[in-house]
């Protein structure tokens, strides 16, 4: 028994030892195949995790391209800031270091965290910006703590910098970091969540001109993370510099004029379409933009009942009031309709069983002085005889209810009501009683002070309409200038029919406005031949203003389209003061704009005498005068 026992035994720890031989062999040969496998195979890919542990590609961001108005001057710039970056590749616990990241860099570490939420699913490699625009007090803190916190990163930028005070801001517009939504969207598909793109005007509209090629260094670091040499650096290609259309000077009139007001102000060259001035208030500071934007100046942006985001220029649609009357003028002269109207004002009139009032009582009333006088019984009676889809077919001609196609995001619409227009819109019948209220600019019509001012300066130009844009022609290439067109719709260039005859009589009407017996007599201009429309536009009705109490949001919107000279003029000023009560308010708003403009060429063309005169040989004498300058 014991020899079969110590038999057993002696087998059973050869058979164990057999056992753990084949084993540790098994090991051993997987053990090699991964050494060989890392070694041989892998060397070349750890081969580059290794160099990439130890060469970090830094990026060089492109300045973005400068704005100058149409003369030359510098209106938006770049300065050179710092802003601090979180990497995640390095291997650290993060929430350990947040308190005194914060401490250092004098911000909430609940800001860093809702960075941290906010780029979550992004890849590891791509850095977090934690603090832009850092001060030297932040770098040095940065650099004192490069052992303890590997984590942070600078990276010298290229901001905006805008003129003060909200200066032009409608019109340039302001950039920001592009948002989820917009990386959505095909247009930016080559952008990175991070990049600074123009988010309105024409930073927006001409982002892609403005904004450069990045570059990037190639840097040596150390465990630490520390910078400790240099590889190599794709340079990067700043953005191209763009000229605007606005006159500097116009603009500061423009802005002077607007000053402590509600509404908008836009300046034409009706020859060419160039925006020589584009004023809307409230405004707001793009500056603000340019740096990561505090929550309390967001929230007080848009919680102001002004709305200081919206660019009213070409975004504001309300009723125009009187200043239709000069459309409603050309439809009836072309129709016929006018010359031998004549009418007694007598304070109002009954058109379809229900009165209609006129805010005097002009008496005898005829196609040349029913626009000087702005006589709404005038107006009454000839929309009456046109019909609505008459008015809405020459309303529709000079642009009304249809976008300019300005190079700027966002424009309006706006409104030209008809039978069939009501019909689409509200599934309802027009009733005739509805077009007297259109013939006066009211009910359901609606503008922006841009198609007013394109629209007036056309009839005003013999009927010839230009597409109204604010950047210098000749700057971009055929198939950029083509996919902007393409890019902004609207009625574009165009020419309506316009007898001379009527064209004279329109023009001799709109330059009586600024007469003495007409509306806007108070806003003439002494040696300029200066014409325009006031308008007076309810923002309710007189049944609903008898029972408000009456206050400054009650008020009517003040009108004026103004034009210099009356026939081809070489500007037009277009003024919506909301709530300034009568027109006349903003035909004087529009004279300070009007008086600028000529004073300006005037003093051009007296310059251009003199050195004429200077460079002319001593023998010859100076017989010839210049011709009149814009606005005679």
């Amino acid at each position: 028994m014991e020899m079969d026992s110590i038999g057993r035994e002696e087998k059973l720890s050869a058979m164990k030892l057999a056992v753990a031989q084949y084993v540790i062999a098994l090991v051993l040969v997987v053990l090699g195949c991964w050494l060989w496998r890392l070694q041989i195979l892998g060397a070349d890919n750890y081969r580059v995790l290794a160099e990439a542990n130890r060469v970090r590609k830094v990026p060089v961001l492109a300045p973005r391209g400068r704005i100058f108005d149409r003369e030359g001057r510098l209106l938006v710039d770049n300065y050179p800031s710092v802003s601090c970056y979180l990497l995640r590749e390095q291997q650290k616990n993060l929430d350990a270091d947040l308190p005194l990241i914060a401490a250092g860099l004098h911000i909430p570490v609940e800001q860093i965290q809702a960075a941290l939420r906010h780029y979550q699913y992004a890849p590891k490699y791509q850095s977090i910006p934690i603090k832009q625009d850092i001060t030297p007090d932040e770098q040095a803190f940065i650099e004192a703590h490069r052992n303890e916190l590997p984590e942070l990163e600078t990276l010298e930028e290229q901001r905006r910098l805008y003129p003060k005070d909200g200066f032009a801001a409608h019109l340039i517009g302001y950039v920001g970091e592009v948002s989820e939504t917009d990386l959505n969207q095909e247009r930016f598909a080559a952008y990175m969540p991070g990049d600074v793109v123009g988010k309105s005007g024409v930073e927006e509209t001409y982002d892609d001109v403005l904004r450069g090629t990045d570059g990037s260094r190639d840097v040596e670091v150390n465990s630490h993370g520390k910078e400790v040499g240099q590889r190599g650096q794709e340079m990067a290609t700043p953005g191209t510099d763009l000229r605007l259309t606005i006159d500097l000077d116009l603009q500061m009139a423009a802005e002077k004029a607007m000053e402590g007001k509600i509404g908008a102000l836009v300046a034409m060259d009706p020859h060419t379409g160039e925006i020589l001035a584009m004023v809307s208030r409230p405004t707001f500071d793009p500056n603000q933009f340019a740096v990561r934007l505090s929550s309390a100046y967001w929230k007080g942006i848009m919680e102001n009942p002004d709305h200081p985001m919206m660019n009213k220029t070409i975004q504001a649609q309300v009723a125009p009031g009187s200043t239709f009357k000069v459309i409603m003028t050309l439809a009836g002269l072309q129709e016929n309709v006018a010359q031998d109207m004549h009418v007694v004002c007598n304070g109002g009139g009954i058109f379809f069983g229900q009165f209609h009032a006129c805010d005097k009582h002009h008496g005898a009333v005829d196609i040349h002085n029913a626009l000087p006088y702005s006589c709404d019984t005038f107006y009454y009676t000839l929309a009456a005889r046109l019909g609505i889809d008459t008015i809405a077919r020459y309303g529709s001609e000079v642009g009304i209810g249809q976008k300019t196609g300005i190079d700027l995001p966002d424009e309006a619409t706006g409104i030209m009501p008809s039978q069939l227009w009501k019909m689409k819109t509200l599934h309802q019948p027009w009733y005739a009683g509805e077009v007297v209220s259109v013939g006066i600019g009211q009910g359901a019509l609606e503008v922006s002070p841009m198609q007013l001012a394109r629209a007036l300066s056309g009839i005003a130009s013999g009927g010839v309409l230009r597409r109204p844009h604010v950047v210098m022609p000749g700057q971009l290439s055929a198939e950029r200038e083509e996919a902007v067109m393409s890019s902004f719709p609207g009625s574009g260039d165009k020419t309506i029919p316009l007898t001379p005859a009527n064209w004279e009589l329109i023009t001799d009407d709109m330059a009586a406005v600024l007469g003495p017996s007409g509306t806007a007599g108070a806003a003439h201009l002494e040696g300029v031949d200066f014409a325009g429309k006031t308008g007076t536009a309810q923002v309710m009705s007189h049944a609903a203003l008898a029972r408000t109490n009456k206050g400054h949001e009650t008020e009517p919107n003040a009108w004026f389209v103004g034009i210099a000279p009356r026939r081809n003029p070489d500007i037009v000023v277009a003024v919506l003061w909301e709530h300034g009560n009568w027109g006349n308010n903003s035909a004087k708003l529009a004279a300070q704009v009007i008086n600028a403009y000529v004073t300006k060429q005037r003093a051009r063309a007296g310059n251009l005498l003199k050195v004429a005169e200077t460079a002319k040989p001593a023998s010859v004498s100076s017989g010839t005068t210049s011709a009149p300058p814009a606005g005679q």
